[in-house]
């Protein structure tokens, strides 16, 4: 592997633990340089490169190979108010959407029993393995020898498995339930 490239593992690890881009003052540790040029050449070519950039202050953002998305700030979903386009971060959706990526995985939702909550077919749901269901959570669930996406709910030794359409009926497991896991994020593409 080339220093190049070292320097660039350096530069996303260190991203990827502290959420922020080294200042060229840690660069310069980070990489065991001892001039600003040098560190001003490697961050030209990581731009170049599109893995950082920088803002209209020339601070050092994430760019779109480092997976970062720039965040400009809220939006009103009332009144209408005033709008300001503000650099207020870069944030990757991975690390926004995803607690324990290592648990975590993707499923693609098919079927209608639960658009009550905002689970729509074709729409991507994170599932987190291992995360135990509490009462209220949407679980992806084998019941009886069948896969399902529904909310958990638990009382004593009693579990459901409810959906959020009135089309569809609560589902009781005759012989086996396995919760695969807890679904933490949905996410929908439009267009």
């Amino acid at each position: 592997m080339s220093t190049y490239e070292q320097r660039k593992n350096k530069i996303t690890n260190f991203y990827t633990k502290h959420k922020r881009l080294p200042s060229y003052s840690e660069m310069l540790e980070l990489f065991s340089l001892k001039s600003k040029n040098a560190v001003a050449r490697i961050v030209q070519k990581l731009i170049e490169q599109e893995i950082v950039e920088k803002d209209n202050t020339n601070r050092l953002i994430p760019g779109k190979l480092l997976g970062g998305v720039r965040k400009l700030g809220t939006v009103e979903a009332g009144w209408p108010s005033p709008a300001e386009e503000e650099l207020a971060d870069a944030i990757s959706l991975d690390e926004y959407l995803i607690e324990n990526k290592e648990a975590s995985f993707l499923l693609t939702v098919s079927g209608e029993s639960m658009i009550g909550v905002g689970i729509n077919p074709d729409d991507l749901v994170i599932v987190e393995r291992g995360k135990p269901p509490r009462s209220g959570d949407i679980v992806v669930a084998e019941v009886d020898g069948e896969w399902t996406i529904k909310t958990y709910e638990k009382h004593g030794d009693n579990i459901r498995l409810l959906p959020a359409n009135s089309k569809f009926k609560p589902i009781i497991p005759r012989e086996s339930l396995h919760i695969a896991g807890v679904v933490t994020a949905v996410v929908r593409k439009y267009k």
